[in-house]
């Protein structure tokens, strides 16, 4: 039995990014990787026969990724930034009208009738960043207690600050959002950051949307999402290739079906079994399948609520408002049928075991600002590639015993839901494949369960938590002070399930790693 400092279960890009710390601070790694590639949902594929086109096949946008993770292992990651930050066509006008917000201050709310919106929209960031600036740097630090975090934020002596806080933090940001803003268009821009992959509503108690949100707009203190150049998968790989060269061993289509709180490891390869063992057992699997490798009980996790559907297209889709070009509409975030109203309609509707007619989406071209992503051959064409999220639709809701019939259902209430806004149907503008098939590809929270293990299709592998602890919560350990602490003291959690994890950040595999360095001094 081989026997390492530290072994990792789960090669997804926190996995990688405490691979690397952990090797770069001499520690014998090794990580166990399920599937026969690293990356886990961060990865590009080309996922159409004889089409030329790396698309990120799950996650897609990068916000939470701290610089800092990226200089110290020396990961060559790059970023772009998106030119518009959202369009909005107007359902009340048929998508004849719509709200364009550039990331220069070249906005469009008169179009929609909503020009005294248009401070109060810019005030309500301006509040929100009183908040994240200060956040911010504390998500690679040890966990700070809420009333610290609060003192963090009020430490300037500005009751705004202290308003704002109350505001995110204490009651629902619904209440924020329709006290700043009265355009229902308006509203709904601003309530889908609380919504992605969280299946609860503006006004819930539990305050689940409240934590989406702020991770939504926490990213670098301002919220900025940016675009992976060369896709997602060029991120995994830059990760991957500083934890090889630091010295971490990699070992993929390795099934790991048990595990010890001792160390003891167990994984199937090639149709053998194999026994290593680590001082520590870092998780980047979801808190349910670690049970489930235990041998315990696994705990209930919060359903995922989201449909993925990847397209290519020959060209971008004409639209109904002649005062917006394609090309601006759909570099940023393209909101269709996301209205305040809408999404609470929705919300009500998927609660009920009814499928939200219309669908809210949200769709965005990676192909617009980078065309690396294409062949050489397809760069200087038309050819665009189309990701699009539909919210509130968890497979929990709409039942799970006919994976294709749900995926089609969810498949037709996107494109239904896009077309109703645009002035062609998107899948007269689909590519077709090398076998004559359209090029699109949906995945349903159900398909994360069964390809990614994500327990319930969450991408945030449970409900979010917020990044800080309550007051006299225990801080007596390095895991707990990291935030990845376990019932086991020498197994951690370093994935999207840690405290802080979620999103394409690799601040969960950070704190794992710190947390081990921590114990180990």
């Amino acid at each position: 039995m081989r026997e390492f400092d530290v072994v990792i279960v789960g090669g997804g890009h926190n996995g990688l990014v405490a691979a690397a710390y952990l090797a770069r601070a001499g520690l014998r790694v090794r990580l166990l990787e399920r599937l026969a590639h690293l990356g886990g949902a961060a990865v590009s594929a080309q996922a159409f026969d004889g089409v030329d086109v790396r698309l990120s096949r799950y996650s897609y946008l990068v916000s939470l990724l701290p610089p800092r993770i990226v200089k110290e292992l020396d990961a060559p990651v790059r970023l772009a930034r998106r030119n518009f930050s959202s369009y909005t066509p107007d359902p009340g006008t048929g998508g004849r009208s719509g709200l364009l917000i550039g990331s220069d201050g070249n906005n469009t709310f008169g179009s929609i009738g909503a020009a005294a919106d248009e401070q109060a929209f810019a005030e309500f960031y301006r509040r929100c960043r009183l908040v994240t600036q200060r956040l911010w740097p504390t998500l690679i630090e040890p966990l700070c207690t809420r009333d610290q975090a609060r003192r963090l934020v009020h430490e300037c002596g500005d009751r705004e600050a202290a308003a704002t806080w109350h505001a995110m933090i204490d009651e629902p940001i619904g209440r924020a959002i329709t006290a700043g803003v009265g355009n229902d268009v308006v509203r709904g821009v601003i309530a889908t950051d609380a919504l992605i992959g969280t299946f609860a509503g503006m006004a819930d108690p539990s305050l689940t949307q409240n934590i989406c949100f702020l991770y939504h707009v926490l990213g670098g203190g301002t919220g900025d999402w940016d675009v992976p150049v060369g896709g997602m998968g060029a991120v995994t790989s830059a990760l991957a290739a500083a934890a090889i060269r630091h010295g971490a061993e990699m070992t993929t289509s390795a099934d790991v079906f048990a595990i010890d709180p001792n160390g003891a490891v167990r994984y199937r390869r090639a149709d053998e079994e194999h026994l290593i063992r680590g001082r520590f057992v870092l998780s980047g699997v979801t808190p349910a399948v670690l049970a489930r490798l235990l041998g315990e009980a696994e705990p209930a996790l919060a359903p995922g609520a989201q449909v993925k559907v990847n397209m290519v297209l020959r060209r971008l889709p004409r639209l109904r408002d002649a005062e917006t070009t394609p090309e601006q509409a759909f570099a940023g975030t393209f909101h269709a049928n996301e209205t305040w109203t809408q999404l609470e309609t929705a919300h009500s509707q998927a609660i009920a075991g009814q499928l939200p007619d219309p669908l809210p989406c949200e769709a965005y071209c990676h192909s617009l600002s980078d065309r690396s992503i294409l062949s050489a051959g397809l760069r200087d064409s038309d050819t665009q590639t189309m990701t699009v999220f539909g919210l509130h639709t968890p497979h929990s809701v709409f039942g799970a015993h006919d994976p294709d019939a749900l995926r089609t259902r969810l498949t037709e209430a996107v494109l239904k839901s896009l077309n109703s806004l645009l002035a062609e149907p998107i899948q007269d503008l689909l590519m077709t494949d090398a076998h004559g098939r359209q090029c699109i590809e949906t995945t349903t929270t159900l398909d994360l369960q069964r390809t990614l293990q994500m327990t319930r299709g969450n991408i945030f592998h449970g409900a979010l938590s917020w990044p800080f602890v309550e007051d006299g919560e225990p801080l007596d350990t390095p895991a707990r002070r990291w935030g990845v602490a376990t019932q086991h003291e020498r197994i951690l959690m370093c994935g999207a399930g840690a405290r802080r994890g979620g999103a394409v950040s690799g601040i969960g595999g950070h704190n794992a790693a710190m947390a081990v360095l921590a114990s180990l001094r």
